[in-house]
């Protein structure tokens, strides 16, 4: 296992800078996720730890060693690519011992290998087909283990499970993180889907324009986000975001906006007169028979049996989303109470910044 250290990374295109001054420290053994929207630089700066990119400054260590002048090949890392990138020609046995073939391993090695990397994945009745007689699932696996076999310094996957199906992905980012669990490697993984990152990953790292918004473990992230963007990217569905103005209201405060006046106590940081974006996540609003924080119209109600989903709007509002336990019946055009609980609600200053994570009761 090795620890992988990036120190002020920095990447240009040209006159176009894509990564800016990333530092960060990945542990030996960890599983640490790389999250972002599209074009927030997760997999160039994935491509830079394995080498397939050069940095235009700043340094990468593997293990405690510069690796900046380091061929790919030499650095000892497994990289897992989206494509499953297999030789068609070849079995799944003589994909998985190729590299291994390779460096004139003894054949007796290269076979335990490939034998016990197959029975770990479940790929074993599949070691003579070509990839062309699998199905997506099981390329992949012919790919991670392909890797395994290489016994790596650290494992890289980027967007491994893209092209799979829902229902595949969910068995497959369990089978990763077992797979973790069994090697204990160190691992790097690219998504962009946040609900991969909160299920595998130890810690998260959060990009944005080429920058790290948030690196931290995934609770710490969905219950204490740093700042609007983190709030709003992390969680499903995403946090209910509302900019408002603060305004005094007796021995506290009042967040407005249209015809909602949200009652607050004080809160440092905080003067009548600021612009304050209030974050509430959809299980942390609910519905009341008392005086409601906000009244709202129910737009569309997504039933799914154990848990429902209402989209509601209110006057002057952006949408209004809930998350409740069980089947709420409710239909388009009904009338709601809704009452926000302050002991999960977030705030944030102008600048986007994280004011407070939950407030007293």
């Amino acid at each position: 296992m090795t620890d992988i250290v990036l120190e002020d990374i920095r990447k240009s295109y040209g006159p176009v800078e894509v990564i800016h001054g990333i530092d960060l420290d990945v542990a030996s053994g960890e599983f640490v996720v790389f999250v972002g929207p599209s074009g927030c630089g997760k997999s160039t700066l994935l491509r830079i730890i394995a080498g397939l990119e050069e940095v235009t400054s700043g340094t990468v260590r593997i293990g405690g060693e510069v690796v900046n002048d380091m061929r790919a090949a030499d650095r000892g890392l497994a990289m897992v690519f989206q494509s499953y990138a297999l030789y068609p020609h070849m079995t799944v046995y003589k994909n998985m011992a190729f590299g291994l073939e390779n460096s004139k391993l003894p054949r007796a090695e290269i076979d335990r290998k490939v034998r016990d990397a197959a029975e770990m994945l479940q790929i074993t009745p599949y070691l003579d087909r070509r990839p062309k007689a699998l199905s997506g699932g099981q390329r992949q696996r012919v790919a991670i283990g392909r890797a395994i076999v290489r016994d790596p310094q650290a494992f890289l996957f980027d967007e491994p499970l893209s092209n799979l199906d829902a229902e595949l992905r969910v068995a497959m980012r369990k089978e990763l993180a077992l797979l973790h669990t069994r090697i204990g490697g160190t691992m790097i993984y690219v998504t962009h889907d946040q609900t991969e990152a909160m299920t595998l990953a130890d810690k998260i790292v959060v990009l944005q324009g080429g920058r790290v918004e948030q690196v931290g473990a995934p609770l710490d992230l969905y219950n204490r986000p740093q700042n609007v963007f983190v709030a709003g990217f992390i969680g499903s569905p995403r946090m209910n975001l509302v900019e408002t103005v603060a305004a005094s209201s007796g021995d506290g405060l009042s967040l407005t906006r249209a015809g909602t006046a949200l009652a607050i106590p004080a809160v440092g940081g905080i003067a009548p007169g600021d612009a304050v974006t209030f974050g509430i996540r959809p299980e942390h609003i609910h519905l009341t028979d008392g005086e409601p924080d906000i009244l709202a119209t129910v737009t569309v109600a997504e039933q799914l049996g154990g848990e429902t989903y209402i989209y509601c709007e209110a006057e002057g509002l952006p949408q209004i989303t809930l998350h409740q336990p069980g089947q709420v019946l409710v239909s388009a055009g009904d009338p709601l109470k809704l009452a926000v609980d302050r002991t999960n609600l977030h705030l944030f200053g102008a600048d986007g910044r994280a004011i407070a994570n939950g407030l007293a009761a």
